[in-house]
């Protein structure tokens, strides 16, 4: 599963991580940092994640594929 994260539309409320904590993780108090594929073990914790951004600064699947090249 490809996974992209809109880094300036992110504002750090770190669902994601607390959601998919092997695909997202904070460093710092601001920075995210995330795996961009992530493991189809992981699917079902990155759509919540994707739901759960205030900002919807998470794309995944084909279109976050697509973006990334």
């Amino acid at each position: 599963m490809h996974v992209v994260v809109d880094l300036n539309r992110c504002q750090g409320y770190a669902q994601c991580a607390f959601l998919a904590p092997r695909v997202f993780t904070m460093h710092g108090e601001e920075s995210l940092l995330y795996t961009p594929v992530a493991p189809d073990d992981q699917r079902e914790r990155v759509q919540r994640a994707v739901a759960a951004c205030p900002v919807q600064a998470i794309l995944v699947g084909e279109e976050a594929g697509a973006g990334a090249r």
